[in-house]
Formats: C-alpha cells, structure tokens, sequence
C-alpha cells in the first residue's frame, strides 16, 4: 500500500509539471509515451476515476531571466532579438506580459503605419535606416517553419515634408546630416515641387524635402503579429495579465556629490492575470519597462521619481499618454498613386489608403488643445476646426472631400524632450527602458529591439550609440531635441 500511495504521489506530481510543461511547447508526445503514462496513472487511482488538474497554462512562469512589461511592437522587438543574439540556444528564459492582448487599445494597432527617414538627430536616422532593411527582408528575420510569410504591405512612396520659409535653413541642415548618414533625400524648390506634384498648392512653402527611397507605410498589425509569432516560435513565454506590483530590495549608498541615495533591485513582479484577484509572483534578474503611453506610470511602481526634487531619486520618467486622432476621409478628384506621406507646414499630414481615393491623416494638437485622454473618443469638430482647413488649402481637391470614419490611439509621449528612453536606470539597477518615442515608437521598434538586446547582453550598444537616449538626461537637464516631430 505505501508503494502504491508513494507511486501515486509522484505521479500527481509528474502529471503537474507535465501538463504545464507540455502546455509550453517542449513536451514531446510523439511516441505516445504521454498517453500511455497517462492511462497507467487513470487505472492507478481508487476505482479507476481520475480527474485532470487545473490548467495553469495561461499563468506565467514562477521565474525567468528577463520580465518585458508591455507586449507592443517594441516588446516584442526586444523579446526577438534577446533569444536571437542569445550565446547558446535557450539560455534565457523571456517573459512578455501584456494586459490587453486583443490590442484595442494599443499604440502599435492605431498608428498610420509611416516610417522616414527624415529625422535631424543621427540616431534616429540610423535606427530608421535599420528597421526599413529589416522590413524589407522581413521574411530573412521572422519566417517560422510550416507558416505562411509575412506581407508587411511596405507602400516606398516616401516621406515629402514642407518648410516655410522661417523653417528652410533648418530643413537644409537636416537634410545635409540626413545625407551623411546615408538617406537618400532631395531638395525641392517650390517651381520642383510643383512640377513633380501639379496637385499641391504650393503658398508659403519655402522649401520641400523628399524621400527619394526607404520612406513610406506599412501594416503595423502585420509587424506586431510577425515579431510575437517568431518570439513564441523560439521559446519566449507570454502571459496575459498586468503588472500590478514590483518587488524591491534596497541598498542605500552615498554618491559621490555627498547625495545619499538607495539602489534598488526588483526581484519580483506580480503579475494578476486576466482579471483574477489573485495575482502570480514571477521571480526575475531584469525588467524591461515597454509599457509605452503607461510606462510612466509603472515606473512609479518601482519608486522611480519617489524622492526629493531636484534629486536623482527624485528625477520621474515624463513618459505620459497623449491622445491623437486619425481621420479617414474619401475624395476621387485628390492626389493619385504617385502621392507620398505629406507634412504640412502648419504640422497637417495626410497619406493615400488603398487605391479607391481614401486618405488618412490628421494634425498634433498644441498643448492648450490636448485632449482628455481618459477614453478613445474622437474630437470630430478638431478635423473641421484644426485639420481640414490647412488641408483644403495645401490641396485645393479636398475642399470636396467628406469624411468617412476616425479613431484615436495614444502616443508615448515623453514630455521633456519627445524622443526615446532607451537603457537602464541608474538607481533600479535591474529596470531597462524602451519607451517614450512619442510617435516614431513603431517605425524604431526593430532597431530598439536589437538595442536593447545588445545592452542587456554584452553591456553596451554595438551597432547604433543610443547613450544619448539614457535616463540620466532628464537628472542633467540635458535635452535631445529632435527638429522634425511629426
């Protein structure tokens, strides 16, 4: 009898782990061996009833080496690259938790799908330059074996920004760093520009630039599905749940300005999955703080910006959610296949969706004009007050236009300086940050990704320098301003 009871212990225990474990992928059934284990254990218990354990599948694990918080294009970007350039096959175990995996909400899904590689910062560009390659051989990066290839929908027909005359210089300044960085972009002359686009009123435009190659829209959707089918394909683990506290140890240390401070190490995030009250502790070695427009706020989970101010203890992450609108709009007499994504000089844009003479666009509210971001609902009286004007200006065609349907999505809006926050933070020592792109997040994400990877596994950025997108600068006041904001 005590063999027969000590048997059906381990095996209660055997068939714990085996169902999670097999939930998981590496369970290997194909001899049958499972099933056969199976009904033996079935036959073992008293009167031969046996009733299948809980199935704790869609919990997380109880550990792993790097916790991503926020599945977005940008987390499943750095969960990618991580078991990519990983020195041995399955040597980290990567967690992705996303509190909304229908993505209704999420940044990634309601964006316009652009990317250019118009920016004025060298860093920018560079990370522009190495998504637009990566989505132009996505096939190389994200084919799974036994799936259909990915079609990201990549439209090359460019980027065309307008300058007045007060921002020309400006326009060629970026222009020259833009060139020597390796984007191919030209000059336009308002007689240029007419010429090239007879539809375009050319009225206070000083200046235009052009991308000539590697400019134009994509399928976020598709993007976002490839980098998570991939990740999931080699062995990254996802959990559909939110993070609703971040376990720390601490450790005060003085610095050498005489500033006493505490180093904080999380070693435990709680995750409460679906909408259970109870919650999932999951031990860890690192955090990647991905949850773009609510990074902020999860940073206060940790205790950043918890201090005194003016401290570095004290310093917050100014990533916040910010509401933009979309607007979609139908007009047969406007801009045919040849039109690029245009920027207005009055900050206005506009692309072509699809070949039945749709457009999309809509314009960046000023900071007076900042939405309520509580909810997604869209402001219609803006695109007649703030958007159509300077569109039916810019492109006499759409006075006729009427509108067809909009929505709203949130930008990670870093409010400091509106670029990026990419790497650790200097006093949670085990907390990294990819967030803050505040608008330009899903056209980076590829380059972000193997950013991040790089500095969590060898310590340093090798392929682009993104120091300057650190942390510390919002401690220094040292801003990275970006001239092109769109």
């Amino acid at each position: 009898m005590f063999h027969r009871v000590l048997l059906l212990g381990l095996s209660r225990g055997l068939l714990s782990r085996g169902l999670r474990t097999r939930s998981r992928g590496p369970f290997d059934d194909k001899d049958g061996k499972w099933e056969e284990f199976k009904k033996k254990v079935q036959a073992a218990w008293p009167g031969g009833s046996w009733e299948p354990f809980s199935d704790t599948s869609h919990l997380p694990p109880e550990r792993a080496d790097v916790v991503i918080i926020g599945g977005g294009v940008i987390g499943w970007s750095v969960a990618y690259w991580l078991k990519r350039l990983e020195a041995r096959r399955n040597a980290i175990r990567v967690l992705v938790v996303e509190r909304d995996p229908t993505y209704s909400r999420a940044s990634t899904v309601l964006s316009i799908g652009g990317i250019r590689q118009q920016f004025s910062i060298p860093q920018n560009i560079q990370l522009s330059l190495f998504s637009i390659d990566f989505l132009r051989n996505i096939n190389e990066y994200l084919a799974v074996p036994d799936e259909p290839p990915l079609d990201v929908q990549f439209n090359p027909s460019g980027y065309l920004l307008l300058a007045s005359e007060e921002n020309a210089s400006v326009m060629e300044h970026n222009v020259k760093v833009q060139r020597q960085e390796g984007a191919k972009v030209c000059l336009l002359s308002p007689k240029q520009l007419k010429n090239k686009f007879p539809w375009i009123n050319t009225d206070g435009v000083a200046l235009a630039s052009y991308g000539i190659e590697n400019e134009g829209w994509f399928d976020p959707w598709c993007l976002l599905q490839g980098l998570r089918r991939k990740a999931l394909s080699m062995g990254v683990y996802f959990s559909h749940g939110e993070v609703t506290e971040l376990v720390s140890s601490v450790r005060p240390m003085v610095t050498s300005s005489g500033e006493q401070v505490n180093i904080k190490r999380i070693y435990e995030v709680h995750v409460k999955v679906n909408n259970s009250l109870e919650y999932q502790p999951v031990e860890c070695a690192i955090v990647i703080n991905a949850a773009g427009a609510w990074s902020g706020q999860l940073s206060e989970l940790a205790g950043i910006g918890i201090g005194p101010p003016g401290s570095l203890q004290g310093t917050r992450l100014p990533v916040e959610p910010r509401k933009r609108f979309v607007y979609v709009w139908h007009c047969p007499q406007g801009p045919g296949l040849e039109a690029p994504l245009i920027t207005d000089t009055s900050g206005t844009y506009f692309r072509r969706e699809g070949l039945g003479g749709h457009y999309l666009g809509g314009c960046s509210p000023t900071e007076e004009e900042e939405p309520d971001n509580g909810d997604l609902e869209v402001d219609h009286n803006f695109f007649q007050e703030r958007v159509w004007p300077h569109l039916a200006q810019r492109v006499p065609a759409f006075n006729t236009l009427k509108v067809r349907s909009a929505w709203a999505g949130y930008y990670d809006y870093n409010t400091f300086d509106q670029n990026g926050i990419v790497g650790p933070h200097p006093l949670v020592s085990n907390m990294y940050f990819a967030t803050g792109f505040s608008g330009h997040g899903l056209q980076h994400a590829p380059a972000v990704g193997r950013a991040v990877a790089e500095i969590l596994l060898n310590g340093h950025f090798n392929t682009i320098d993104l120091n300057p997108f650190s942390f510390n600068r919002f401690y220094l006041g040292e801003k990275v301003l970006e001239h092109n904001i769109i």
